[in-house]
């Protein structure tokens, strides 16, 4: 496993939080390609500190896998970790550091099998894409995958490496997330009903929010290869006031759905835009400036390949694992609609692990991982 190892300590050695790009680690990666014979292209962001990347090895024929990971990793701010969380620390077969297991063990494993496939006689081509930015809604993958379907990459199937403890994800759901700008009336507050309070207008459309999620339990579509079997409604942020004696007359709140690949967000979107002009026009004859104004700031979309696919047999024979949904989203769903092919997930590691301070892989995850990627290398050959 040294090879491996040594590649996901460099990896690890690189603080690719989404906010601080991965400049670094991409130009390693590509050295690291260039140095095996293998050329890889670079899909820069226009503010130069994070690109994606994408390789090819084999012959340049339609068809093939793609080994798909993200780059960046999650802040540490404030956790409790006993090591350097940018430094790969081995102990009793686990290896810690941030990234260790989202997702930077999948990538260190894939870039193994890329160089080692460079050398073989492969009848179908191996693929590496390697992205920015997927933390922060998988927002770096989109200009690199444009490009790739311009340019007619068409494999057989994608394998996002996320961490599913090597088993076959074949959904998980998508995510819409919308921020609602309440405008009120400022007044003071020692008069407070001769103004119109904009956090009171964010609480109305919040139960709104909550009812429909009720409804959503009560009488929703259904998935139970999910934990939680149906669509979801979740407030997250908000933002409103300045002082507690003034009636605010701004209110922000950032409010997300995830729904089933059966469920289309944009049906619980129009009832949102409905109950906020609802909510907004009782105001208005009072207050002509009132308003509720719903954006949506980001999204992307669900997965759902078959569990009787060719794909999903392809992969239950290299994994050995057996067949799951995942709650966390991925870029499976991108993969999917910009190049029109078949995505499932599976990688080492569990999410349970992911996000937190002393977070790690294990040993026996990682080369769980490199056996799948060897079959893979063999079948390709």
């Amino acid at each position: 496993m040294n090879s491996a190892l040594e590649i996901l300590d460099r990896l690890i050695a690189f603080p690719t939080v989404s906010r601080d790009g991965n400049i670094d680690l991409i130009r390693y990666v590509a050295g690291l390609l260039a140095e095996a014979g293998i050329e890889a292209r670079l899909y820069p962001e226009e503010r130069g500190d994070r690109a994606s990347l994408f390789a090819s090895v084999g012959p340049e024929v339609d068809g093939g896998v793609v080994l798909s990971g993200h780059t960046d990793v999650v802040p540490v701010d404030g956790q409790a970790w006993s090591s350097d969380p940018f430094r790969m620390i081995e102990r009793d077969g686990r290896y810690y550091g941030r990234g260790t297991t989202d997702m930077k063990g999948f990538v260190a494993c894939a870039i193994e099998a890329m160089v080692a496939a460079k050398d073989r006689p492969l009848a179908r081509p191996l693929h590496l894409a390697l992205s920015y930015d997927e933390e922060i809604g998988c927002v770096g993958v989109r200009p690199m995958l444009g490009e790739l379907a311009k340019a007619g990459i068409r494999p057989d199937w994608v394998l996002i490496g996320e961490p599913t403890a090597m088993q076959v994800a074949v959904g998980h759901k998508g995510k819409t997330n919308i921020r609602a700008t309440c405008r009120g009336h400022a007044a003071h507050s020692a008069l407070a009903p001769t103004g119109l309070n904009a956090i009171h207008l964010a609480s109305d459309l919040l139960g709104q929010i909550r009812a429909l999620q009720e409804e959503i339990v009560e009488t929703g579509l259904r998935d139970d290869d999910y934990d939680i079997p149906y669509t979801t409604l979740h407030a997250g942020i908000i933002r409103g006031g300045a002082a507690l004696n003034i009636v605010p007359d701004n209110c922000v709140m950032d409010f997300e759905i995830r729904n089933l690949a059966g469920d289309d967000p944009k049906i619980f979107l129009d009832r949102l835009f409905a109950s906020a002009e609802t909510i907004s026009a009782r105001q208005r004859g009072r207050f002509p400036e009132t308003g509720i104004t719903l954006e949506v700031f980001n999204s992307y979309p669900g997965l759902d390949t078959s569990k009787q696919s060719e794909t999903a047999s392809r992969a239950m024979a290299l994994s050995g694992g057996s067949m799951i949904k995942v709650a966390f989203g991925t870029e499976g769903g991108l993969f999917r609609d910009h190049l029109d092919v078949p995505v499932v997930v599976c990688g080492p590691g569990s999410m349970d692990q992911g996000h937190k301070p002393d977070e790690f892989v294990s040993h026996s995850q990682l080369e769980a991982c490199r056996t799948m990627l060897g079959k893979l290398v063999d079948q390709l050959s």
